[in-house]
């Protein structure tokens, strides 16, 4: 059986916070050339993250357009800082 579209959302941040190092000091993410600024993407994503969790606390129920917008931003994000070796 399917997930509902809350609990999906909730497995998806749940999926992004195991596979993003959040936790990285802007030393260890600066150390090296990079393109695009992984700081502020990683700052950009978590709140995205932090605003969907508040919006399932209150009882919003996401759409699929709202799950496909986050999972997207999140492989996009994802895939630079994998560039920028700050993700495997």
């Amino acid at each position: 059986m399917k997930p509902d579209t809350a609990t999906a959302m909730r497995n998806l941040i749940d999926q992004v916070r195991e596979n993003v190092p959040f936790d990285l000091t802007n030393e260890a993410i600066c150390a090296d050339s990079c393109e695009g600024c992984s700081v502020k993407l990683l700052n950009y994503l978590e709140s995205e993250l932090d605003a969907w969790e508040l919006r399932l606390q209150a009882g919003e129920r996401p759409n699929f357009g709202d799950l496909d917008k986050l999972a997207a931003t999140s492989r996009k994000i994802h895939r630079v800082l994998k560039e920028n070796n700050i993700c495997r």
